[in-house]
């Protein structure tokens, strides 16, 4: 895949008798179609287009999830933008089909926020966009047009509370009694990616790799004959009602849980040895995004300085830190306080998340149902 540059852009739109982004009118047709924020003649241009536009599109972004409540709130007191927020429990899935019924209406969503595997079996619904902080985003993370890019993640864990199970310290932890009926596993992972990447872990811990998850989904199956796994989506009202009092998700999720229930739930979060599965979120524009200028404004925030530690504040890790701690710009009290993990750390390449999304498609509803 092959980057059009702007300057080749310009003079196709010009062949055609389009007029470059910055002089086309209100009607979004400009910025459907803008591939930077010099596309409408720099950043304050792209503000002011946002700004008309009024409104923002979000889906799935839970406000206890990376931090995104303090996110969105930001954004619209910084700009005057409203953000209206849709389906905040919703799967990757849940936003490639919103977009699919909503094609066309003021109510589709402007922007994505993808497990990988979801982000790369629908980048023809994505608009090329680059972010001014660009370089920042190491290469192995990002669609080289810019069609999606990696934007925070984090290691799965094993979020329990302490008051009602033994801590636990490996996957395998998790079929023992002391846990009948109490783990969950945030979403099907067959639609979620913070399920299916719970799969992989127990796949790690299971005598499996990154190459072959089968030992995760067989975890699952045994799981369940124990009486053990909760068929319960778990969520912030679930861990505080004490319905889910072992939940398998992100790091940042369930630590994040841990200040919110204070006083309430002893929370705890460990990232299970020997099963340090990463990944990272990706970011996209929706190529008919009803509010395409808001949609890039909304990129550029998340990538910003004050975007990038506002996740990690919320204990995910921006795609930025490297950068941003060897410039000064991270916030190093934040840093501090990320789970910790030891040890080998994995991250799964396309190919072999390709091969997983196979096994878990013939396998997981036979398995565990």
């Amino acid at each position: 895949m092959r980057l059009l540059g702007v300057g080749a852009l310009a003079i196709a739109l010009a062949a055609c008798g389009a007029p470059p982004a910055k002089e086309s009118s209100s009607s979004g047709t400009a910025a459907a179609t803008a591939k930077s924020a010099a596309d409408f003649g720099g950043i304050d241009k792209l503000v002011e287009a946002a700004k008309k536009e009024g409104t923002l599109n979000v889906i799935a972004l839970p406000p206890d999830w990376a931090n995104y409540g303090v996110m969105i709130k930001a954004f619209s007191d910084k700009y005057g933008i409203k953000v209206e927020s849709a389906q905040p429990d919703g799967s990757s899935a849940d936003e490639i089909k919103a977009a699919e019924q909503l094609k066309g209406g003021d109510r589709a969503p402007d922007v994505f926020d993808l497990g990988l595997n979801v982000a790369v079996a629908n980048k023809a619904i994505f608009a090329p966009y680059q972010v001014e902080t660009w370089g920042d985003i190491p290469a192995e993370l990002k669609e080289s047009s810019g069609l999606y890019y990696g934007d925070y993640g984090g290691f799965m864990s094993i979020g329990y509370d302490a008051g009602k199970v033994p801590a636990p310290t490996k996957v395998e932890d998790l079929l023992k009694p002391e846990y009948a009926g109490k783990v969950a596993l945030n979403g099907d992972p067959t639609q979620a990616g913070a399920a299916y990447s719970g799969v992989v872990m127990a796949a790690l811990g299971s005598g499996g790799s990154a190459d072959d998850i089968a030992p995760g989904v067989e975890f699952f199956k045994k799981l369940k004959a124990a009486g053990n796994f909760l068929p319960v989506d778990p969520s912030p009202a679930t861990i505080e009602s004490g319905q889910t009092p072992v939940v398998i998700d992100w790091d940042y999720t369930n630590a994040a849980q841990t200040a919110k229930l204070a006083g309430k739930i002893d929370w705890k979060t460990v990232v299970p040895t020997g099963a340090q599965i990463g990944a990272y979120y990706n970011q996209a524009i929706n190529k008919d995004a009803p509010h395409p200028a808001a949609a890039r404004l909304w990129q550029e925030y998340l990538y910003s300085d004050e975007g990038q530690n506002t996740y990690l504040q919320g204990l995910s890790r921006p795609v930025r830190l490297e950068a941003m701690t060897k410039s000064g710009k991270a916030d190093s009290a934040a840093a501090a306080k990320l789970p910790k993990t030891e040890g080998k750390q994995v991250f799964q390449t396309q190919e072999q998340a390709d091969k997983a999304k196979q096994v878990l498609t013939a396998t997981w509803a036979q398995a565990v149902g």
